[in-house]
């Protein structure tokens, strides 16, 4: 069975969606997921959706899916492909999202996820590979572990009394009306192999027709955690798991179950959604977008107004018509602790959040600085809340405007408004939205009169700072 198995998953054989550009990473001997992986290839190009589907993958072995199908690919933290899933196929509803995850994450961690997404009737396709025990972090007894079966956390084998009852995720979401199809198959020999393509194509194609929720459990094999032979683990399917996890379709309503209709692409306002009502002046028509693709980091310690700088450029983009992502990332202190946040601003669709290299570096004290201070791009920016740059930091590729901001708004009302003052210089070198824009970011998240008038001074006393001789900027060369 297991050289026949191979043989199909030759590159001779190979499904058109299956990736030959990289080096795959190589499953344990016996293990089930390329045979898995094959039938969910193949329903792929049977179906013609290899330019729609996007497949999410989460931790756990189920993660190196990436290696082998040549779509789109989303990793997902632990147990949340479900939810990540519901998003893609929320944005870009006429692609094709297919969740694949193994039973320790999907289970376990990721119980709420699947169980809301199935209840809620989200129109994805789940695979489900049951092997019953954590295999990647080293054998632990999970969720659908059987009674008795020894793991690294029961070896003794799993007691109802101390570990619970298996879990049968399958009956579990059976018993919500949503879910359009829930099937569990096995891969114990071909014609069992042969049921599982069919299960895991019809899933799939139920989400092309737009009917909702369906989900394959697929039984597995775990050779190397189970300490078995691949033969010996392909019989323990057969004769163990399968009396606990019958085989069988659990729900199909897709006879009766309706199509959904698609709303047409680029349909949603996100402005109204979010309840955005600027002045529409403010906020210019598609053809008169930016050509922009700004990266910036702004860092600090917490309580200098890091987040509020990021917020109110990412705002300011979004009135200008442009991709905004602003993502923050802080310490547990609230005053005095580490703070930093990510912020691009694009003309065209942003593909992550994270800023690893930098256009601009916000540093706003040395220790900021130093952490961020390499991984700007060469010839970037970088706008230091000091008198000079400290002599390690050395780079000649760089623009660098290294002023006291802090003492300068001081000098204007209040140190506090040293991130504005930071922002303004930020805009004067970039160019990267209109004043209109700004201003009406500006309003919108500071409420106080007195705060607004000193913040636009501020941001007015960095445009200045541009614009006088600076010693410090290094051009690159």
């Amino acid at each position: 069975m297991f050289r026949e198995v191979a043989l199909l998953l030759t590159p001779a054989g190979a499904p058109k969606c299956w990736r030959m550009d990289t080096k795959p990473h190589k499953f344990c001997p016996g293990c089930g997921h390329g045979i898995v992986h094959k039938m969910v290839a193949q329903a792929i190009d049977d179906l013609g959706i290899q330019n729609r589907t996007i497949l999410i993958s989460p931790v756990g072995c189920s993660v190196f899916a990436y290696y082998y199908f040549d779509v789109g690919n989303v990793q997902a933290a632990h147990g949340r492909a479900p939810a990540v899933a519901t998003a893609v196929k929320r944005s870009r509803p006429q692609s094709i999202v297919i969740s694949y995850q193994g039973d320790g994450d999907l289970s376990a961690i990721g119980s709420a996820e699947i169980l809301h997404a199935a209840n809620r009737g989200e129109n994805i396709s789940v695979i489900f590979v049951n092997n019953a025990i954590y295999s990647m972090t080293g054998g632990q007894v999970a969720p659908t572990t059987l009674l008795g079966q020894p793991s690294t956390t029961t070896p003794g084998g799993r007691s109802a009394r101390s570990e619970g009852y298996p879990l049968r995720v399958s009956e579990l979401l059976g018993t919500l009306e949503a879910p359009v199809y829930i099937e569990r198959v096995a891969i114990g020999d071909n014609k069992q192999i042969a049921q599982g393509y069919r299960a895991v194509r019809k899933a799939i194609e139920n989400q092309v027709r737009g009917l909702g929720f369906s989900l394959v459990e697929i039984l597995s094999t775990c050779p190397t955690i189970w300490k078995m032979s691949p033969v010996e683990s392909q019989r323990w399917v057969h004769d163990v798991m399968e009396t606990t996890f019958p085989l069988g379709v659990i729900r199909d309503r897709t006879r009766e179950a309706l199509p959904r209709e698609l709303p047409a692409p680029e349909s949603v306002d996100l402005r109204t959604v979010l309840g955005i009502t600027d002045n529409a002046a403010t906020q210019p028509h598609n053809e008169e977008r930016l050509a922009t693709n700004l990266q910036v980091r702004v860092a600090g310690f917490g309580g200098q107004g890091v987040l509020l700088l990021g917020e109110v450029l990412a705002e300011a983009g979004l009135n200008a018509g442009l991709e905004v992502s602003w993502l923050p990332s802080y310490g547990p202190e609230m005053r005095s602790g580490t703070s930093n946040c990510h912020v691009r601003l694009s003309s065209e669709p942003i593909d992550s959040p994270l800023v690893t290299h930098p256009d601009v570096l916000v540093a706003m004290n040395e220790p900021s600085l130093y952490k961020f201070y390499e991984s700007v791009r060469a010839g970037g920016w970088v706008l230091y809340n000091g008198d000079a740059l400290p002599e390690a930091c050395s780079r000649t590729d760089l623009n660098v405007l290294a002023r006291p901001f802090t003492k300068i708004a001081k000098d204007l009302g209040d140190a506090r408004a040293g991130n504005m003052v930071m922002l303004g210089a930020l805009l004067a070198c970039t160019g990267a939205v209109p004043q209109q824009s700004l201003d009406a970011a500006l309003r919108q998240m500071v409420k106080s009169e007195k705060w607004l008038q000193l913040d636009q001074r501020a941001l007015e006393r960095g445009r200045e700072l541009m614009r006088e001789p600076v010693e410090e900027v290094v051009h690159e060369g």
